[in-house]
């Protein structure tokens, strides 16, 4: 128990921020994150000794969200900070930071428009900045596989940011 206390102290800040992307609501988010240390604990027997546990639970964390995205309708995240990036806004140029804020809403929604999978991986290997050979485990995908919905999910990020 005491190390499982760990290793959620240690994830809540990732896992959480996965379910805020996939509801965009804060309590809601919340909630799905404690599901998913949830979940992840009653399957503990599932993890292989010897594996990285985050990829493990990254994985359990995407599964749990596509179900709650299919059961609901999806929305696309908005919020006054940006979800893709933890960096903050210069404070000390007012436009600097309004142009910063607007261009993090438009990726935002871009990504958020994105089927679960590639937004998924997206956010794993830029965001969580996992080695892609984590990010195929992540998604329980081959590597090659992993690869090309990273592309593929670059290239339609890129048409919707064009496209906007």
């Amino acid at each position: 128990m005491d190390a499982f206390a760990i290793l959620v102290r240690r994830y809540q800040r990732p896992i959480y921020n996965l379910m805020y992307r996939m509801c965009g609501s804060v309590d809601l988010a919340a909630d799905l994150a404690q599901e998913t240390f949830i979940k992840a604990y009653e399957h503990l027997e599932r993890f292989r000794p010897g594996a990285k546990f985050f990829p493990w639970l990254y994985a359990i964390g995407l599964n749990h969200a596509r179900d709650f995205q299919r059961k609901r309708k999806p929305s696309v995240p908005c919020d006054e900070n940006s979800l893709w990036s933890n960096a903050t806004c210069s404070p000390h140029e007012e436009e600097d930071r309004l142009c910063d804020r607007l261009d993090n809403d438009h990726l935002d929604r871009a990504l958020g428009e994105l089927p679960l999978g590639y937004r998924g991986a997206l956010l794993l290997r830029y965001h969580e900045d996992l080695p892609i050979r984590d990010v195929a485990r992540a998604l329980g995908i081959s590597l090659s596989a992993a690869k090309m919905r990273l592309n593929r999910g670059l290239e339609m990020l890129r048409q919707r940011l064009k496209g906007s």
